[in-house]
């Protein structure tokens, strides 16, 4: 109670509280989604594709190239 003490003894307002209401316009009326969250599921949904084409291409160089040289299989194009 500090903080509210002190604004009361110097005449200050007391503080208001925030909202964490989301003030962001909806995409449709009726739906509960808004722009931010619609910017928040492009974000997430595009990280989440560049990992899984990273995991690719380390999967893509574990089978054509470290698999074959440690001798644990051989690619069925090998001459």
């Amino acid at each position: 109670m500090g903080e509210a003490r002190r604004r009361s003894e110097q005449g200050l307002a007391p503080r208001q509280k925030q909202s964490k209401k989301d003030d962001s316009p909806r995409i449709v009326s009726w739906l509960p989604i808004t722009q931010r969250d619609k910017e928040r599921f492009y974000a997430i949904t595009t990280r989440g594709a560049w990992i899984g084409i990273g995991f690719m291409v380390a999967l893509w160089v574990v089978a054509r190239f470290i698999g074959p040289a440690a001798g644990w299989w051989t690619p069925a194009d090998a001459r």
